[in-house]
């Protein structure tokens, strides 16, 4: 029997378990709420079970109901990859290329990647934004975006297809003039004498780290929303923070930062992360798109 069940039948059921009702989840499929009802008892007999309880004044998900979800969840974004999939291999070049890039990734990196796809591509015009933390994520899940560079395994969502690119470190730093670069280099400092002083943090632009916390471990923080500025703040001596090893080599190497010695925050003020190339599995990448993550992967790898 369960050869006869249908895409459609599928839909169904995802949209009325993500509207919470029969009724809005035919507003959302722009349907009869009867072709919804029927499609929904018509999926029930053919699975030989109940998927929603529908004694109270709202349908409520059954256990098993709970369970298929996930399931047919799956088999759809599967097979919006597909569909993807075969659109864009019969796709022609793309009028743009949107990239948003997460902040704590080198943008000359970008640069060379993107410039190879224009030496290919004239026409292709670009669109490149810079974004902390959910930012990239966001702009690909609201399809404001066609690639995405993301740091870490913070915001994975299973919408998304990743690609390793390359490791990136973050080291704690303050500037010269601050007090705890005057701590002896021989003793490491721990999380109380950080908590004492004012750290700089990024802030999200998005919801998606609402109630989470990433490295923050003073009470006092200033909240920024940009790499640039995060830097300049400890440069100029107001508090201390964690940037990108690239973005500080410089500064280090000239006595304008001195780096944390704390295992608080990685071994010796250090973390890693990989980075990845993401984009929707079901958003089809044309041409230039496959041309510059070619390119990416290439310079990174």
């Amino acid at each position: 029997m369960l050869d006869v069940l249908t895409l459609d039948q599928l839909r169904t059921f995802v949209a009325v378990a993500e509207s919470g009702s029969f009724r809005q989840g035919a507003t959302r499929l722009a349907r009869a709420q009867s072709a919804v009802s029927h499609a929904i008892a018509n999926l029930e007999r053919e699975l030989g079970l109940s998927l929603f309880d529908r004694a109270g004044h709202r349908p409520r998900l059954t256990p098993e109901g709970e369970a298929l979800l996930a399931n047919a969840r799956d088999i759809l974004l599967r097979v919006d990859a597909m569909r993807a999939r075969a659109r864009g291999l019969g796709q022609g070049v793309e009028l743009e290329l949107s990239l948003v890039v997460d902040t704590l990734f080198p943008l000359d990196l970008i640069g060379a990647a993107l410039a190879e796809v224009h030496a290919t591509y004239p026409t292709v015009a670009f669109h490149l934004d810079v974004a902390p933390m959910g930012g990239p994520a966001s702009a690909l899940l609201e399809r404001r975006s066609t690639l995405a560079i993301m740091a870490g395994e913070d915001f994975r969502d299973p919408r998304l297809s990743f690609t390793a690119l390359s490791p990136i470190e973050q080291v704690a730093v303050v500037a010269d003039s601050h007090p705890l670069a005057r701590q002896p280099a021989d003793r490491p400092l721990d999380v109380a004498q950080l908590f004492d002083h004012l750290q700089i943090v990024l802030a999200d632009p998005t919801p998606m780290s609402e109630g989470r916390s990433f490295g923050v471990l003073s009470p006092q923080t200033c909240r920024v929303g940009s790499q640039e500025a995060k830097h300049a703040m400890i440069l100029a001596g107001l508090g201390w923070g964690r940037l990108p090893s690239w973005l500080v080599a410089r500064d280090l190497r000239e006595g304008r930062l001195h780096r944390l010695d704390t295992s608080a925050l990685g071994r010796g003020g250090q973390t890693r992360y990989e980075v990845y190339l993401a984009h929707r599995l079901d958003q089809p990448l044309g041409p230039a798109a496959r041309t510059f993550a070619k390119a990416l992967a290439e310079s990174t790898g």
